[in-house]
């Protein structure tokens, strides 16, 4: 790939990631639109990889408490609030978790012929769902849940108040973010916004619960990054760590922006360019 490339992938990841306006729908538009060869999986993970690290980063207390935690549950250390939300967070994980397997497995694979009469190519049901039209489509409908949900939720819990319910009913949310256009930001902010919780512990919530499912996604190319050509290995790590720096800058962004202002103006970028993408392809 050539510098201009990685910075465009970095750019859009870094951006979209956090925003809720699919990351994955626009790493597959991207390729259709500059006439740049799809950049493969390795680089959506290793990407996925800079976004998680800008989490870490900016979230760090919130992530030390997780740990702690963390420990607290195999007895090392003190820390009862902390314990419960890290079993929270690994609860919502679980949903993810599975429907990934079901997707690696080819489990999926019938139910997505049967009833969606989805043609599965090379038995990979997630590259088979890399479809403009279904990007589009899932902009649109779940960028208007995300309005209704702003507009219309309660507004009133944080994150401290996380309950089993929540880890569950958002993790859930979270899966179907494996459907490119959902994006994951935008279907579990939307639940949590659902749910009750205010429009900056919404985002919160999310982020934090995306770290497992990122890091799992990362630790599962660790074979083919042992086994990829050092072009490809430094073209990774150089659009992770360019992802890592957009992705940071998005997030302080995002975080500012939510105390004083709604969702309305990502729902409708989502529904306006749904709409263009049907419109046009």
């Amino acid at each position: 790939m050539t510098f201009l490339q990685m910075l465009l992938i970095a750019l859009v990841q870094g951006v979209t990631e956090f925003l809720p306006i699919s990351s994955s729908g626009h790493l597959i538009l991207l390729p259709i639109f500059t006439g740049y060869q799809d950049q493969g999986p390795m680089i959506d993970i290793a990407v996925h990889v800079g976004s998680l690290l800008a989490i870490i980063t900016y979230f760090f207390r919130d992530v030390a408490g997780l740990a702690r935690g963390g420990f607290a549950t195999v007895g090392i250390g003190s820390a009862p609030r902390e314990k419960k939300l890290f079993w929270w967070i690994i609860v919502g994980t679980i949903p993810a978790v599975l429907v990934g397997l079901a997707i690696k497995t080819g489990a999926l694979n019938g139910v997505a012929q049967t009833f969606f009469n989805l043609q599965i190519r090379n038995d990979d049901l997630l590259e088979s769902l890399r479809l403009t039209h279904l990007i589009a489509i899932n902009l649109i409908v779940y960028g208007i849940l995300l309005g209704l949900a702003d507009r219309f939720g309660p507004r009133n819990r944080s994150f401290e108040q996380l309950r089993l319910r929540d880890g569950i009913l958002v993790g859930c949310a979270q899966a179907l973010a494996l459907i490119p256009g959902t994006s994951r930001s935008g279907v579990t902010m939307t639940m949590a916004r659902v749910l009750g919780f205010k429009r900056v512990e919404a985002a919160r919530f999310s982020f934090l619960l995306s770290i497992p499912a990122i890091a799992g996604a990362g630790i599962l190319i660790v074979p083919d990054l042992l086994k990829a050509d050092h072009a490809l290995l430094v073209e990774a790590l150089i659009t992770g760590g360019m992802t890592f720096l957009a992705a940071l800058a998005t997030m302080m962004f995002l975080m500012r922006f939510l105390k004083n202002a709604s969702m309305m103006v990502f729902v409708v970028y989502r529904v306006a360019m749904g709409a263009a993408l049907l419109y046009f392809f």
